[in-house]
């Protein structure tokens, strides 16, 4: 069985000895950019390698893009080889955040043409609060070849979703808090606000009180309900960098609304550019 959206952590735990199956821890934090790897050492489920938001999923920050662009694609298969995953691997991502950062990891896999990839289901909290293995020791990791296949459809630049909200081809959900959506609050990018057409869906709401994801049925209503006469494939994601967005993204692919796509730049690129409209409230 292939693992594309989501796993349990029963499941994942049935197949922790499995040489066909990578485990890859993604915690971070945005205050605190070494939290998520002194919290790797600490200790992390057995045989995960550990992944860094800026330095191993994001490329070079530059005058036209958002705060984590997406990285070279060469790099990023380089990495992946590095850390074990061939094409035919059965990849798992976890953070401490339900997801908030893992899922950054699972988009970018499926960007690079790898669906066996899914999100480990309540994290790594949930996986202590059962009682399940934790470890120090740091995996021995036999390099592989990752090769990439880029899957394009998926990811929008700015000119493109510019043209799609225009010609209301395009539904855009942005993933961010209510008061940052709203521009009433902004603590990490210089300009408040949200891209005009933009729907509020913040990411939290796929989550149950327990940090599970709520059930897919679910999950389908609520974003039917919010997309509206729109198709699963003409809704783009977006929140403040690109990395909050992929949980919305995967809580649709999870709820069987499949094919949306992802705005990777997001709000702190769109506010590069002056000319681009800004609107609140």
């Amino acid at each position: 069985m292939n693992y594309t959206t989501l796993i349990s952590a029963a499941d994942l735990q049935a197949n922790l000895a499995n040489p066909d199956w990578t485990v890859v821890d993604c915690r971070f934090s945005l205050a605190d950019t070494e939290a998520g790897h002194s919290a790797y050492r600490f200790g992390h489920l057995p045989n995960a390698r550990y992944a860094d938001l800026n330095q191993d999923l994001s490329s070079q920050i530059t005058d036209q893009t958002g705060r984590h662009p997406l990285p070279d694609v060469r790099a990023l298969a380089n990495k992946l080889g590095t850390w074990g995953i061939a094409n035919h691997t059965q990849v798992v991502v976890y953070d401490d955040a339900s997801g908030a950062f893992a899922g950054r990891l699972w988009w970018l896999l499926r960007w690079l043409g790898h669906d066996k990839v899914a999100v480990l289901d309540g994290g790594s909290k949930h996986w202590q609060q059962l009682g399940l293995p934790i470890t120090t020791i740091l995996p021995k990791v036999k390099p592989v070849v990752f090769r990439p296949y880029l899957n394009t459809s998926g990811c929008l630049d700015a000119r493109a979703l510019e043209n799609g909200l225009a010609t209301k081809k395009l539904c855009l959900l942005d993933a961010r808090t209510p008061e940052r959506y709203r521009g009433e609050q902004e603590p990490i990018d210089p300009v408040a606000g949200h891209i005009p057409g933009a729907l509020n869906r913040p990411f939290q709401q796929n989550l149950a009180q327990d940090g599970l994801f709520l059930p897919p049925a679910v999950l389908r209503q609520q974003f039917s309900n919010l997309i509206g006469n729109y198709s699963p494939d003409a809704v783009v994601h977006n929140c403040g960098s690109g990395v909050t967005a992929c949980h919305n993204l995967l809580a649709m692919e999870h709820a069987g609304l499949r094919g949306s796509s992802l705005y990777a730049g997001s709000w702190s690129e769109w506010i590069r550019d002056a000319n681009r409209a800004v609107a609140v409230g």
